[in-house]
Parts: C-alpha cells; structure tokens; sequence
C-alpha cells in the first residue's frame, strides 16, 4: 500500500530525513477495510491509532436505545479512532466502521511510543493535529448552538465536498444533529433556491 501521501502530510508541518521517513513507515500497519467492516468497536480497548489513506471511515456512539450518533467522518489524510481508549487502554466507548471500501494505516500504541521516544520532532507534529481537532469541535459545538440548520448543512459541504456520494443522508442528518425527514428538507428547500430557515 502507498504510504507517500502519509509522509506528504506530516512533512506539511515537520522536516524529516530518510532515516526517519524509513522508521516511521516501518511502523505502518497496512489495511483495507470492506464497507460495513468495523475497525473499532465499543466495548473493546482501542489498539490501534488510525489515518486514512484511501476512502472514508465513520465514527459513533451507540445509545442504549440503538440508535447511532455520528462523532466524526474521516476521509483521506485524516486520523480517527478514540484517543482515550487507544492512549489510556480503556474500553472505547465508540465503533468506527468503513463507509467505503478504504485503505487505512495502523500504528500499535507501542510502536507510537517508540516514535516519539526516539524522535521527538513528531511531539509537534501530532500536537499541531490534536490542536485543529480540538478547534474542529469548538467551532462545531458553536455552530450546534448558533447556526442555522442551512448554514450547519452548509458548512458540512464545504468540510466533506462529494461526502453525500457515498455516505448514507442518515449519517449526515444524525451528524448534525438532524432527523433524516428533517435534512431532507433542508436539502429540498436549498435545490428550490432559498428563503427562510426551515423550523425544526
């Protein structure tokens, strides 16, 4: 499996030699996932960190009703998976499954101990992506409280261009806090051109 497009991103933010670019793709687990395969299931201690290098993976909370509700959508380039529970070796309380046939890369919490240990450089890479996540869940979390349901819909298009291709309007609608009907008619009235913000 191509690991460049891996090494790509990290050298966005860190300056890294071959030796080091050599090490940190020995550490890579590769792995393609079906659609439907779950990479992480609640209930079980996370093993693995997990970036995506081909296709799409979602990650979610299981009420105790049954229902799903969507923390997160991965495409190419991104890290998912629960941090507590891959990091504290604690049972995960989320299950992240394949929405499409992907391509991703696993490294074992020994081996990403290891990494760090040895070069400290990658402390900064990794803090530089726990920082935009944690900006990622602001600036939702404020869109969850002030936007509009156009605008929250909106702003997901502009995060995951092309998503609705392939990920089911349930995901989407549960992602941003919508019912499905709901969603449904959102997306009608923004195709009919406008006008006021559809009332939940």
């Amino acid at each position: 499996m191509d690991s460049s497009a891996i090494v790509t991103g990290i050298l966005r933010y860190i300056a890294l030699n071959d030796i080091e670019v050599l090490y940190f793709k020995s550490l890579l687990l590769p792995l393609r996932v079906k659609q439907g395969q779950l990479v992480e299931t609640a209930g079980e201690i996370t093993k693995y960190f997990i970036n995506v290098n081909t296709g799409c993976l979602m990650t979610y909370f299981s009420d105790r009703q049954g229902t799903d509700h969507v923390i997160q959508f991965a495409t190419a380039g991104w890290w998912t998976g629960d941090l507590q529970s891959v990091s504290h070796q604690t049972p995960s309380i989320y299950s992240t499954k394949a929405l499409a046939d992907s391509e991703i890369f696993l490294i074992p919490l020994e081996g990403m101990n290891e990494l760090l240990d040895r070069y400290p450089k990658f402390e900064r890479y990794f803090r530089i992506l726990y920082q935009n996540s944690l900006i990622t869940h602001q600036d939702r979390l404020i869109q969850n409280l002030s936007a509009t349901a156009e605008e929250r819909y909106t702003k997901f298009l502009e995060k995951y261009p092309g998503m609705e291709q392939y990920v089911p309007l349930k995901y989407i609608a549960s992602y941003l806090g919508f019912t499905p009907e709901f969603l449904s008619k959102i997306r009608r009235k923004i195709m009919e051109g406008g006008g006021k913000d559809v009332e939940s």
